[in-house]
């Protein structure tokens, strides 16, 4: 565990060539974390691409212009450090990690897979038939396919609508041509955010970074505009027959993005947090998150209908989604839906107390500082800040807007949005499709 009283402030600089650079010195560990995000993921893929940013997050490291993809793991094994990419909906991700004195050496290293790939062609036919493996793996997993069903029926036509991992059909059709004109469009440093946290001074830091990056100059070309279809609002109830020994019941609302896109707050020099973000999340933990949360309690402890019982709030640049969801006997299925729909509406009409919305604060506060112990969860922090517009400040923000949360606002919020759920029922068709026809 880190001693956050030796942790600096937070350095922000931008390169010439467009590149931030964030730096939280902390002098307590011989480690040096990067995190390096670029802003694309998956809601800039074409529809009938869906899946390349996994793809091209499964290659990036196979080879480059001057190594091979064994040559690069043997780089980054001999010095005992950890190198790793990761796609997500909002941004790609370069992870790193070494002792100080190796540092150097593991950052040209990740700016060499950065610029210059090559994304080999045998490489990437064996990515693929892993991708496809795991797909139709996917399918076999009641609770994928019920939340796959749900995110389909929720979005539409919006990129969030799929997979990270894509389709089979979007899948069998990505070339190698693809993850060059996406990498060529999108990797390049006025897109590229770099977090570093560890034993290192901001100034040295940065001088670093200039040194490896400096001469990486952006297109003349100007940054793509995404342009995304509209989210329509039809909820309506859809059944899978699946032939599993429990049933999937999840329901779905439509939540605000994080960021504020309102006229106001487009106006504002800085993006801001969106004003139900943070009560939302509140409300996910003392509705859905661990064995104290409310649908715990009430659903499985007190009932015994749940194998599973939890709910999610995602965190997006783009309309965002807030998810209740029960695993069942699938004689259950109805009762099941019955007391996830209560114990949402309840929200709806009965105020929290004093002591269940301090219990609530206290879980979701504690949570988010054990979420930042690591040089490499600090570097992930900032970096994900930075890169949804909020900034370093969004860190202090949050906390405050929790701590002062009442219980009208809960009242208040939940009133705008739990109004009509989204259902997704996977199971038995004698148990599933019985209930769909009668919601």
């Amino acid at each position: 565990m880190l001693n956050s009283t030796l942790i600096q402030p937070i350095h922000r600089t931008t390169l010439s060539n467009g590149m931030v650079v964030l730096v939280t010195e902390n002098p307590t560990a011989d480690i040096i974390a990067a995190r390096i995000f670029i802003r694309a993921g998956s809601r800039w893929e074409d529809p009938t691409r869906a899946g390349l940013n996994h793809l091209l997050s499964a290659v990036l490291t196979k080879g480059t212009q001057t190594l091979s993809s064994l040559e690069i793991a043997e780089q980054v094994e001999s010095v005992g450090a950890s190198l790793s990419t990761d796609s997500t909906t909002d941004y790609f991700l370069l992870s790193l990690k070494s002792v100080s004195a190796d540092f150097a050496e593991v950052l040209e290293l990740a700016a060499e897979l950065l610029r210059s790939p090559t994304f080999p062609a045998a490489e990437l036919e064996l990515e693929r038939r892993l991708t496809l493996q795991a797909i139709r793996s996917q399918q076999e997993q009641p609770f994928t396919v019920a939340f796959d069903q749900l995110r389909s029926h929720m979005y539409g036509d919006h990129p969030y609508a799929l997979s990270g991992l894509g389709t089979e059909a979007t899948v069998t059709q990505i070339t190698r041509d693809d993850l060059l004109a996406f990498h060529q469009t999108h990797f390049r440093p006025d897109n590229v955010i770099i977090s570093l946290a560890g034993r290192i001074p901001p100034e040295t830091a940065i001088a670093l970074v200039e040194k490896v990056f400096g001469d990486w100059v952006p297109p003349a070309t100007s940054l793509p505009t995404l342009q995304l279809p509209e989210i329509v609002s039809t909820p309506s109830c859809r059944a899978i027959g699946q032939e599993t020994q429990q049933s999937i019941v999840m329901l779905g609302y439509l939540a605000p993005a994080i960021v504020d896109t309102s006229a106001t707050a487009q106006q504002a020099p800085t993006a801001s947090t969106h004003p139900n973000y943070a009560t939302l999340k509140l409300i996910n933990t003392h509705l859905g998150n661990g064995l104290s949360s409310r649908l715990f309690v009430e659903l499985r402890e007190k009932r015994g209908l749940a194998y599973e019982v939890s709910a999610f709030y995602t965190t997006r640049l783009d309309q965002a989604q807030f998810v209740a969801y029960m695993g069942t006997a699938p004689e259950n299925t109805a009762i099941a839906l019955e007391g996830l729909q209560t114990e949402i509406d309840r929200l709806r009409t009965v105020a929290l107390t004093d002591l269940e919305l301090q219990a609530a604060k206290n879980k979701i506060l504690g949570q988010y500082a054990l979420g930042k112990q690591t040089n490499a969860q600090i570097a992930q922090t900032y970096g994900w800040y930075e890169t949804l517009g909020l900034g370093a400040d969004f860190d202090v923000d949050f906390q405050a807007q929790i701590a002062a949360t009442t219980p009208a606002q809960i009242l208040s919020v939940a009133e705008e949005y739990f109004i009509r759920p989204y259902i997704s029922l996977v199971g038995p068709s004698s148990a599933v499709e019985e209930v769909a026809r009668i919601v």
